[in-house]
């Protein structure tokens, strides 16, 4: 989501009707070769115009579902909309229709997507049960009146697999009680330690998550907030996501995702996450330490699947791959923004303590298309994607360059206990003063014992330890890097070279 916008922004799109035509909210593979400057080749984007939030993303009948903030007349932020891609393996991704589209009460903010599988709505049946949107509704003109309850939750459902979309005819479901940010619903069905079970919706509220519970989804009761005093509160709450994990000795924490703009470790907008327990009510974290699910600039507003099959067990993760602070003026054309790759989310134990960590999703490694031993320390780069697997030296600092004949560059090391981005001099930098850092994350004795480091044309994702601890970098060189330089690893590492999903 976006907040603050120069009030000329929003009274731009008044003037509109809120509904569009079928034939103008249809996304056309057409209008994109896929392979302009710049644009991912294993990263989900739009084939056009503005891309933000990841929303909706539920598993259905062999098929991923990512929905996500659209607007679909220009590659900068407007009135929002839900595109729609589905993938069968995370990789590929078939481009539909826009799903979801603003109407009298407002644009389509962010929010999340559940089957219903026992029909406790009643927009379905139990043979067929729907999938259903649960979506803020964004008012401008309530905004513009300067009213505080200009947001509201409502619902849309879809009997075909997500193709088609009806609103609710008693939207909004979840009135404004006079807060202006209220906003971004997760829902998830929570099971009662009797055998029952409710609706359960995390819902971003200023500067604190309030939970709702419902008995099918359309009558929500409000059960608790959270917002202790020791957490990030550099800017507003946003995108929350409530979820188990179970660590590898048996141990199950409830997770809360919590992002927050500004007020990331790099400036900007980044994901906290919390881990304690939640009784249906009311969530307690068992710490007081902010943690962040990843250290780097470029990840934001991220959540995970839901209906994952048990037989599959994983919590599948994408994020929004940008930051508030320069999302609208990257030199990217005719799309803006792309995806995180998918990760599965595991808890894990570290020292005394337990971790999220986010480990790049199995069915990347179908990307490889042939490999090669790195035994020297200069590598010639023989094409531009590529997944890098290295092994520092115990206890050594170490420092891995990417370049290209240009003399732009991208520097990643490690400085003691830190490890430090550089993109300084990466290529395209100038367009945002607050683009061009340097970047640090601390590592808190964090031994790194491998790294794993995806490249795309304007990305690097960096996955110390399997995810353990990850960085995730925009960078716009004005050509390929071709040259790898590496310092402080062991003999043999491994690069692979990957295909376009395109």
């Amino acid at each position: 989501m976006i907040k603050n916008l120069p009030q000329t922004t929003h009274l731009l799109f008044l003037v509109l009707s809120f509904s569009c035509a079928t034939e103008n909210s249809k996304i056309s593979e057409s209008v994109s070769e896929f392979n302009e400057t710049h644009r991912p080749q294993f990263h989900f984007t739009p084939a056009a115009n503005w891309m933000n939030d990841p929303n909706g993303m539920v598993y259905l009948d062999g098929e991923y579902h990512l929905f996500y903030q659209y607007y679909p007349d220009s590659t900068v932020w407007g009135p929002m909309h839900w595109g729609h891609a589905v993938s069968t393996d995370l990789v590929h991704w078939e481009h539909l229709p826009v799903a979801i589209e603003p109407d009298s009460l407002g644009y389509i903010f962010s929010g999340s997507a559940v089957i219903d599988h026992e029909n406790t709505s009643g927009l379905g049946t139990k043979e067929n049960p729907a999938m259903v949107a649960v979506y803020t509704y964004h008012d401008p003109v309530g905004e513009r009146e300067k009213r505080v309850d200009f947001q509201t939750q409502g619902i849309s459902y879809s009997t075909d697999k997500g193709r088609t979309w009806a609103k609710y005819e008693g939207n909004p479901v979840l009135k404004n009680p006079g807060i202006k940010d209220f906003r971004d619903p997760k829902v998830s069905w929570i099971e009662g330690e009797d055998g029952s079970g409710k609706w359960v919706m995390a819902l971003a509220v200023l500067d604190k998550i309030s939970f709702y519970s419902s008995p099918n989804l359309l009558d929500w009761t409000f059960e608790s907030d959270f917002n202790p005093d020791w957490a990030a509160y550099g800017g507003v709450w946003e995108c929350p996501d409530l979820f188990q994990l179970k660590s590898a000795d048996g141990t199950q924490k409830w997770i809360l995702f919590v992002s927050i703009n500004p007020g990331g470790p790099q400036g900007g907008s980044a994901t906290q996450y919390f881990i304690g327990d939640f009784d249906g009510k009311t969530f307690n974290s068992e710490s007081t330490e902010v943690k962040w699910l990843d250290y780097g600039a470029d990840n934001y507003a991220g959540v995970t699947w839901s209906n994952i099959p048990e037989t599959d067990g994983r919590r599948l993760f994408i994020g929004w791959m940008s930051n508030w602070e320069y999302a609208q003026v990257v030199p990217t054309h005719p799309w803006r923004s792309a995806t995180t790759l998918p990760r599965n989310l595991e808890l894990v134990k570290i020292g005394e303590d337990y971790k999220v960590a986010s480990r790049p999703a199995s069915e990347l490694k179908s990307l490889r298309k042939s490999n090669q031993k790195i035994t020297s320390e200069t590598v010639d780069l023989a094409e531009e994607l590529v997944e890098l697997e290295l092994v520092p030296k115990v206890e050594s600092d170490f420092e891995i360059e990417f370049s290209n004949k240009k003399g732009e560059k991208v520097t990643f090391k490690k400085s003691g206990d830190t490890l430090v981005f550089d993109r300084t001099t990466s290529g395209l930098v100038d367009f945002e003063p607050r683009f061009a850092k340097i970047h640090t994350a601390p590592l808190n004795g964090l031994e790194v014992k491998s790294l794993r480091i995806f490249v795309d044309r304007s990305s690097m994702e960096i996955f110390v330890n399997d995810g353990e601890m990850v960085m995730t970098e925009l960078v716009f060189p004005t050509e390929s890097y071709t040259k790898l330089d590496l310092k402080g690893f062991e003999s043999e590492n491994t690069l692979h070279y990957l295909k376009s999903v395109w």
